[in-house]
């Protein structure tokens, strides 16, 4: 049996959809089509890549080990399927842009579909998303990272602080009077006895955080680690727990007093963001318009 490259697409569009309809309107197939496709898949690989309940289709470890291999290359080929396809309608300009899930979620998502040009949006690390803008597969990126490209210009447009925060049921009184006496140690023992969240891509705020407050990294394991940080946003809501992530991903949920800014840390730390885009582009106007929806956001 070959391997069929119209599974990998449909085992793409079913992760990231979550579900067999939602693929299936992705891809304009029929759902008994996507169905086919993943068996076939499974077969093909002798392993079970999604568990299977009424609302949601929840990837397993092999699932997502294959999902991060195949992304990066099933990414670039949609990117040449947009670019190079013949199309009887009016061409509309595609726009590659990187940034990190919760940005986009944060920002972009809610006027993507306002936006009168095709867009890929690319999720991943920082080093490999300036490597991508500067070989042409990406137009456009959202970066608290500078790089060496020669080729690349980054343009300062907003800040983040890297806050300590906690869900609104977490009883603090105990590390508001140690902070208040700016008894350090005791704070950091403390705070290594409480629950912790962090995501699944890395632990990189809660390290500098740590480092920065108590000069040491973290010796201690997350109790609960997520997929994102809007995930630890929505598990914190009206709960118990520590997390450490940037201020305006939780201003909203600070707002309706879900969660509580625990400390800023002795050391305020802040990230400047950039707008990252080669020198010579011929998208413009639309990358203007895309950084003007940013400048707009409240950072």
């Amino acid at each position: 049996m070959l391997l069929n490259l119209e599974w990998l697409r449909t085992f793409k569009a079913i992760y990231d959809t979550g579900t067999l309809t939602g693929a299936a309107q992705q891809l304009y197939i029929s759902q008994p089509g996507v169905s086919l496709h993943l068996s076939s898949l499974e077969a093909y690989t002798g392993y079970k890549l999604f568990d299977r309940s009424a609302k949601k289709m929840v990837p397993t470890e092999r699932g997502k080990v294959l999902y991060n291999f195949i992304l990066e290359s099933l990414t670039k080929l949609e990117t040449a399927e947009q670019i190079f396809h013949k199309s009887s309608r009016t061409e509309r300009s595609t726009i590659g842009i990187g940034m990190c899930f919760e940005t986009f979620q944060f920002t972009l998502e809610k006027h993507i579909s306002s936006l009168p040009f095709n867009v890929i949006i690319k999720f991943g690390e920082y080093p490999q998303m300036q490597q991508d803008l500067d070989k042409g597969l990406l137009d456009l990126i959202i970066t608290p990272q500078k790089g060496q490209q020669k080729n690349l210009d980054y343009v300062p447009f907003s800040k983040e602080c890297i806050v300590l925060v906690c869900g609104n049921k977490t009883r603090t009184t105990a590390l508001e009077s140690l902070l208040k006496k700016k008894d350090l140690e005791g704070a950091r023992q403390w705070l290594k006895q409480q629950i912790w969240y962090s995501t699944a891509a890395d632990m990189e705020h809660l390290k500098r955080f740590w480092f920065n407050n108590f000069n040491e990294h973290p010796d201690f394991k997350p109790n609960y680690i997520v997929p994102n940080i809007s995930s630890i946003v929505r598990c914190l809501s009206d709960g118990e727990g520590f997390s450490v992530v940037p201020d305006f991903l939780c201003r909203e949920a600070v707002a309706t007093r879900k969660m509580r800014i625990a400390s800023t840390g002795t050391k305020v730390i802040e990230n400047v963001l950039y707008f990252a885009t080669r020198r010579k582009t011929i998208y413009e106007r639309e990358i203007a318009q895309v950084k003007a929806i940013f400048e707009k956001e409240e950072f």
